[in-house]
């Protein structure tokens, strides 16, 4: 979701019991944030300048302690409010998927006995809880350098710092770490008694791993483990159908992944206890009680009731995640009213893996956001690349001493200079100035949905990382028709020519497979070779997977599936015959 769509979402939904995530990377935008939320709602601020000592840490904790505190005053006032006059205790309840606290929600409104109707609210009110204020950490965003070049001091890199803001606050939620691993941030949390379980069992800073397929899981849960900790949920994302960056290509798909964690929960569950124990041993932590099970929960693409429904009965998640659907919420999320028209009309042509993000990993990207207009237009007026305000993603010295961002345009006027005068062929120079041109300011841009809306920055130029999914939807929606198409309660319009999820992550797989073959034409090597192969395998295994569930759960879609299926497998024939034709 970037940095800016869901930066104060908690204050939006967390009192109706909704989970959201803030994310740390940006802690420039988290204090202009603070400033304007605090000044919203008559509050002190005093400014923590850049080079403050710790200023990142306390910058976060600053933050999240003014969320924590105003959702607070917020949740108490919904609790003390009346069902008789709508107040916001109903729509708390009316939010809510079916459950136990729903249908006691529904038994007091059928009821004609006052008295039994006054006890049913009472126990309602004592029952509901808010949603806690979640955070993420993208643990590659781990920089060593400030802006000026200086080494930050021990334990000063910005992903250690942003996880010390989030255990020095008030908060009871979670940190999702995303991106893969980072040994010396996994190590770090462990130095935080707020990261393990109390007596009771509770855990105030829960650990959320944001993971692509069970191995994964297990490497990095055997990594927390022997350190005494726990994982409270494994985050399944597709590699593909999500939004932001994509870490897929490998062919490994929601379905076939997700039945691997059906089968081995209850093994990953037991294998990481035994190791927790010991650890818990050898330190000396008597005094940690047993924690909830590690909840298994899927995100990337889901769409509908019935999607949301299979991945919950047939593969036995314990939740789902909606993304890119909540761009649609306008209350919920932060979209600028430019951006939003613009999302609205998005057809699938218009959201495209780009290679723009400094990182080098595939990132999703609206063609028509700002911010990709603005990069078109500074290569057309011969000033590629950006003025770098941030620096988050400043990580290449081929030029400087002092770490710099591919998409700045210190270093695209470098390295633009540098192809121009290699020896290569004229084509060559076309596609390797391409290659410097791809780079785009998203550190800075992901902001902009949320500085233009506050009023921040209202000449900021927006960038939109949404998800494929996001071209199917074809209107805005308020939470409670949103979280009523969730549950299936209402249909929001959806694109006639949507597919299913599984579908979908499919062609997006077949289209991502096509490329990799193209880069091994061009610069064959036995590795590629292999990754090709592995992912020709995957996707194979996963069709095959996809037939079965189709004949077995799939009744009411069961004939356009396996339509969707055979054009796939087609696909996929003839791609094996013509990467075979090189090797």
């Amino acid at each position: 979701m970037g940095t800016g769509f869901t930066v104060d979402t908690p204050l939006k939904v967390a009192r109706f019991g909704i989970a959201s995530v803030v994310s740390l990377v940006d802690d420039i935008f988290l204090e202009q944030v603070r400033k304007r939320i605090a000044l919203d709602h008559n509050r002190t601020f005093v400014a923590i300048d850049d080079y403050e000592e710790d200023s990142r840490a306390r910058r976060i904790t600053a933050y999240l302690d003014l969320l924590q505190e105003l959702i607070a005053e917020q949740f108490d006032a919904l609790r003390k409010s009346s069902f008789e006059d709508d107040g916001e205790i109903v729509r708390y309840c009316e939010l809510l998927p079916d459950c136990e606290l729903r249908n006691k929600y529904q038994q007091m409104l059928d009821t004609e006995n006052s008295d039994t109707r006054l006890q049913l609210q009472s126990e309602i009110r004592a029952s509901i809880i808010p949603g806690p204020i979640d955070v993420n950490i993208m643990t590659k965003l781990d920089r060593d350098f400030d802006r000026r070049g200086v080494e930050y001091p021990k334990n000063g890199s910005d992903a250690l710092s942003a996880l010390r803001g989030f255990m020095n606050s008030k908060v009871d939620g979670a940190v999702v770490l995303s991106a893969g691993m980072n040994r010396r941030l996994f190590s770090y949390i462990a130095t935080f008694d707020a990261a393990y379980p109390d007596a009771s069992g509770h855990v105030a800073k829960r650990i959320i791993l944001k993971v692509s397929d069970y191995r994964s899981a297990l490497v990095q849960g055997k990594m927390f483990a022997k350190n005494g900790l726990h994982i409270a949920e494994y985050r399944v994302e597709s590699g593909l159908n999500c939004g932001g960056h994509a870490f897929g290509g490998k062919g490994q798909l929601m379905g076939p992944v997700l039945s691997e964690f059906r089968d081995n929960k209850q093994q990953l569950i037991n294998t990481l206890r035994e190791i927790i124990v010991k650890s818990h041993e050898i330190s000396e932590r008597n005094n940690c009680g047993k924690p909830p099970a590690a909840r298994i929960t899927a995100q990337g693409g889901i769409g509908d009731f019935a999607e949301d429904s299979l991945l919950r009965e047939v593969y036995s998640v314990d939740g789902t995640g909606w993304g890119s659907s909540f761009l649609f919420v306008p209350e919920v999320t932060n979209v600028d009213d430019k951006s939003l028209v613009k999302i609205i009309a998005a057809k699938a042509k218009d959201i495209f893996l780009s290679p723009s993000s400094p990182l080098g990993v595939p990132f999703w990207t609206m063609r028509t956001s700002a911010s990709e207009d603005r990069r078109r237009q500074k290569i057309i007026d011969g000033k590629p690349g950006s003025s770098c305000p941030k620096g988050f993603l400043a990580a290449d010295t081929e030029f400087t001493k002092t770490p710099i961002c591919t998409a700045s345009h210190a270093y695209q006027k470098r390295k633009l200079k540098q192809v121009k005068v290699a020896e290569m062929a004229f084509d060559d120079h076309q596609t390797a100035e391409q290659a410097v041109f791809e780079k785009a300011c998203i550190c800075h841009d992901l902001a902009g949905v949320a500085t233009i809306s506050m009023d921040i920055d209202p000449d900021a130029q927006a960038s939109v990382c949404c998800g494929p999914n996001a071209a199917y939807f074809e209107g805005t929606a308020t939470l409670k028709q949103m979280a009523s198409h969730i549950y299936g309660r209402l249909r929001l319009p959806l694109n006639s020519e949507r597919p299913h999820m599984f579908i979908n992550e499919l062609h997006l797989s077949l289209d991502f497979l096509r490329g990799d073959i193209a880069k091994c034409r061009e610069n064959f090597s036995e590795r590629m070779m292999k990754s090709v192969n592995d992912c020709l395998e995957n996707l194979e295994k996963g069709v095959e997977h996809y037939r079965e569930l189709a004949a077995n759960n799939l009744s009411k879609s069961h004939e356009s599936f396996l339509q969707g299926l055979e054009l796939i497998q087609q696909e996929l024939t003839e791609i094996k015959s013509k990467s075979a034709s090189f090797v």
